[in-house]
């Protein structure tokens, strides 16, 4: 058997699996001897005429890969072949050069196979937790551990440069860089922070303590502050402390105390000392072996514990969840359980639903937004709060009331206020306090059909059903379509155009050529299931003159008859909804894009949250209790 090949003919035949891994047993290892006999044939049978020879199809030539020690040496790129089956790329069902479709019963023993191969490969292996970079803090993580550690109200990181984006999420360590600049932010920020604790005399005892009196001995001034900033040290360091640690800061008070600085101006200057200090900074796990790749071991209870509240909180750990770190019993009794579950009910959870769902659902993008004024005169910026708003509801009641995910594709309630009501065309709202409201026989549900998710996935003037197709590929279904050929011309938009027939009818001539179909054909139904929804999300039954067809055929040709039937199309492939959510939830909980090393774990997330009635909770508690979670090992 050449396992290579096996894995090479999932090129061609991507997408025939409908399912995934996470939804059956865990896969058994392919037998020797099946492949020749049953997999084979169907290579040959669907694959080589465009994926062989000497000019291959996207120079993919299926017959040179038969190498079986192969499959080591690349398993990044058969990871992403993996994903291309789970997305249905292949074979085309629309192409220059028609490719005969396979029989269902071909599909699911070429989907079962590929699955089985890669199981046999990653998941029977010793596990690779992968190894998070040294991570600095972010805008919103610095705003928040500073009104945790000090106490001050305003937010320090107004004025920092924007914080870059890896992997769709703007905590990515990989990508946030310390330039000069923000070290001069952080040196002014500092000195700031502790102007203002200072102010208030119940901030400034909450930090240095009782000052000492003015005829006090310098032994008992540096007594009083060792105290003071070693709890400071522990807190703001979200570990112990060594003695030699807070030596370095109390140097501060003595120099102020030479120079007849006085104590309280000593005890601010080692304060903004650490807040400067890289420890503060920067969230830092240490290896006992940096340097060797094969050393994986469980980060401690204190770096558990920053990375479990940076995660659901996006700040620094509590003194609740620190005093079980410092007992080292985190992991013990079903504490970490109970401190995921008690800290998605605290107020700080509120930072999941702000930079988590601000990062998924793309909603920092409405902010920027800009329908065109002369198409849709009813867009102002109370209604684009409201957009905001409602999704950032409908995400917290679904944290908070611990209800299903799949509620983020389909469900029959929302939250509107009462400029939101009218836009929707929903009766007897009244005020500008949002509630809750049911949806049931109409045509909204989930977030594919809230005004926030229809704003974004819109041009200016009009809807775009290729970026509404493109989001719910990438962010519900984890299969982002690839980039359009270059030179593709736009869409015409002149006025006698656009008079000529509705956006349907105008694309259906723009996409034609056979090469944009073998990409359209996955994004426009999805796109024009919506069409009934204008360019801010406003119901309406034409386009134009032209009446609205919202009906179509996806490329596993199940067909649908308005948004309703696809959503429903759509919770039935929960399955995918299930993985995307999966990844996309542990991308931003470990701080690091994933590698195809993760797909073990994000199976094992997957299948958790499934087993757990896919509650929100469960997703939650998978992703903490995961392999990549717990553990770290050395640099390659």
């Amino acid at each position: 058997m050449r396992l290579l090949a096996l894995i090479v003919v999932t090129v061609c035949v991507a997408g025939l699996a409908f399912g995934r891994a996470e939804d059956a047993a865990k896969p058994a290892t392919p037998k020797k001897g099946d492949y020749a006999k049953d997999i084979a044939p169907l290579l040959s049978k669907y694959c080589t005429k465009c994926h062989g020879g000497e000019k291959p199809r996207a120079k993919i030539a299926l017959d040179k890969f038969m190498e079986e020690a192969a499959i080591d040496k690349n398993r990044a790129m058969w990871e992403r072949v993996a994903k291309a089956i789970r997305n249905r790329d292949m074979p085309p069902r629309r192409s220059f050069r028609p490719v005969q479709q396979p029989t269902s019963e071909e599909r699911d023993k070429l989907s079962k196979w590929l699955e089985a191969a890669l199981g046999a490969v990653d998941c029977d292996l010793k596990r690779d937790p992968g190894r998070v970079t040294i991570r600095r803090l972010n805008r919103s993580e610095y705003n928040n551990t500073i009104r945790d550690l000090v106490g001050v109200k305003f937010q320090p990181a107004e004025d920092f440069p924007a914080d870059d984006v890896g992997y769709g999420f703007d905590n990515i360590g990989d990508v946030l860089t310390l330039p000069p600049l923000l070290m001069e932010k952080y040196l002014a920020a500092a000195e700031k922070i502790v102007e203002e604790a200072f102010r208030s005399p119940e901030l400034k005892k909450k930090l240095i303590g009782e000052v000492p009196g003015a005829d006090a001995k310098s032994r008992v001034k540096k007594e009083a502050g060792r105290k003071a900033l070693r709890e400071f040290a522990r807190r703001a360091f979200r570990r112990a402390v060594a003695p030699d640690e807070v030596e370095r800061f109390v140097g501060l008070l003595e120099l102020a105390d030479k120079n007849g600085d006085g104590y309280e101006k000593g005890m601010q200057l080692a304060l903004e000392g650490l807040l400067v200090s890289p420890h503060f900074l920067f969230r830092i796990e240490l290896d006992a072996e940096p340097g060797n790749p094969d050393a994986v071991h469980p980060v401690n209870d204190f770096e558990l514990a920053a990375r479990l509240s940076y995660f659901l909180w996006s700040t620094m750990p509590d003194d609740e969840l620190l005093r079980v770190a410092e007992a080292g019993q985190l992991r013990k009794d079903g504490n970490l359980d109970k401190q995921v579950k008690r800290m998605l009910k605290d107020a700080k959870a509120r930072a999941l639903v702000e930079n988590f769902a601000g990062q998924w659902l793309q909603l920092r993008n409405l902010k920027t937004a800009a329908p065109d004024p002369g198409t849709y005169p009813t867009f102002d910026e109370p209604l684009r709060s409201a957009m905001i708003r409602e999704t950032e509801f409908f995400f917290e009641n679904l944290m908070r009331e611990d209800r299903s995910i799949l509620d983020f594709i389909d469900s029959d309630y929302t939250f509107v206020n009462e400029r939101l009501a009218k836009h929707y065309g929903i009766p007897g709202v009244k005020g500008n306090e949002f509630r809750r409201v049911s949806l049931t026989g109409g045509a909204r549900g989930g977030v594919l059909t809230q005004a926030s998710v229809l704003t974004l996935t819109s041009n200016p003037t009009r809807t775009s059903p290729v970026k509404r197709g493109k989001w719910i590929l990438e962010n519900l279904l984890g299969a982002p379509p690839p980039p359009p050929p270059p030179n593709v011309p736009e869409l015409k938009e002149d006025k006698e155009v656009v008079l000529s027939g509705s956006l349907r009818q105008r694309m259906e001539q723009h996409r034609a050529k056979p090469d944009c179909a073998v990409c359209h054909d996955k994004l426009d139904p999805l796109g024009f299931g919506f069409e009934n929804f204008d360019g801010i999300g406003a119901w309406r039954s034409k386009d134009g003159k032209f009446d609205i067809d919202s009906s179509g055929v996806l490329p596993d040709g199940k067909k649908f008859k308005g948004p309703a039937e696809l959503r429903t199309i759509l919770k039935g492939r929960s399955g995918e909804f299930r993985h995307c959510l999966s990844e996309k939830m542990l991308t931003y909980a470990l701080g690091r894009g994933l590698e195809y090393y993760d797909k073990c774990a994000v199976d094992a997330i997957a299948t958790a949250t499934e087993k757990g009635q896919d509650r929100f909770s469960a997703l939650m508690l998978a992703v903490v209790q995961s392999e990549p979670f717990q553990n770290r090992r050395g640099k390659k």
